[in-house]
């Protein structure tokens, strides 16, 4: 791809139903639109092994973890296992982080006990199992930005934490607060709304080196694939976001700064390599 402009999706769930049986079909669309590579975040347990194989048949990379979401299903010994499964693919290159972990104080249940204590129990044991690992991490950050901050730091590495801020939307306060961490922060589809105006302001401010590119698909699809309410009561369907919609969502965000589609693509390249060290030698082989 020389010569081109080319992205990287850190955030795309190509293991998802929504994309069964076509899951190779979704991936060459994307990477006719030039989305070079894609980071393939596992959830839970269950789809640790669909993510790996995903990842090496596509000549991504992928992160094991257990989502905030499905602390209820997890099993007590599923942290013992993640440990184990670390432990397997430690010299996978296409291993490169933990996660999707995190806390979500969005959902009400997971907001009150058991649960609450639950996803937060989880959450540390990730941090601890990632310093161990020497692995970075990639954070759900939804309304838990400050609590998520207070782990890192509890847990930090000896040489710094290395990570991505999956789907910012805090402050600018707690963004500068990852940033000094060591985190990037990803951006998608949610900046393409127009009355997104403080997700907008960030986007359009914080240090180019500070951010990267995500979809999370099939989720957060930007403005021009949502369905409203009212169409979709009239039985019109939401279309799955896909890695494909990444160059568009770049070119949203590469307007809001005011800089060409390419210089955006390869700063947030270089960020994502920062962001995830393991990539850099699989874009360098690929």
């Amino acid at each position: 791809m020389a010569g081109m402009t080319s992205w990287i999706d850190t955030h795309c769930h190509l293991d998802a139903a929504e994309f069964a049986p076509g899951h190779q079909t979704v991936r060459e669309q994307a990477a006719a639109l030039q989305v070079r590579h894609c980071v393939l975040p596992a959830v839970a347990l269950a789809n640790f092994e669909a993510v790996r194989r995903l990842a090496h048949a596509g000549g991504d990379s992928y992160a094991l973890g257990i989502h905030p979401m499905y602390v209820r299903q997890a099993q007590e010994d599923d942290l013992a296992r993640l440990d184990a499964q670390l432990q397997r693919y430690r010299d996978d290159p296409r291993l490169v982080a933990v996660g999707e972990i995190g806390l979500d104080y969005f959902v009400p249940e997971l907001c009150a006990s058991p649960l609450r204590e639950r996803q937060e129990r989880f959450y540390r044991e990730q941090l601890r199992l990632a310093r161990q690992h020497g692995l970075p991490v990639i954070l759900h950050v939804r309304r838990s930005a400050d609590p998520l901050l207070k782990g890192l730091r509890e847990f930090m590495p000896a040489g710094g934490w290395h990570g991505i801020a999956h789907a910012f939307n805090g402050s600018e306060q707690q963004a500068r607060a990852f940033i000094a961490l060591g985190f990037k922060l990803g951006f998608g589809g949610a900046v393409t709304y127009e009355r997104a105006l403080q997700l907008r302001r960030l986007v359009s401010t914080l240090p180019l080196e500070a951010i990267v590119l995500e979809t999370d698909a099939p989720d957060m699809p930007p403005h021009w694939l949502y369905t409203t309410a009212a169409e979709r009561e009239a039985g019109v369907k939401q279309v799955p976001n896909s890695p494909a919609e990444l160059p568009r969502i770049g070119a949203v965000i590469a307007g809001l700064r005011g800089i060409s589609t390419d210089e955006l693509a390869a700063a947030t390249t270089r960020n994502a390599m920062a962001a995830l060290p393991r990539l850099q030698a699989l874009l360098e082989a690929a």
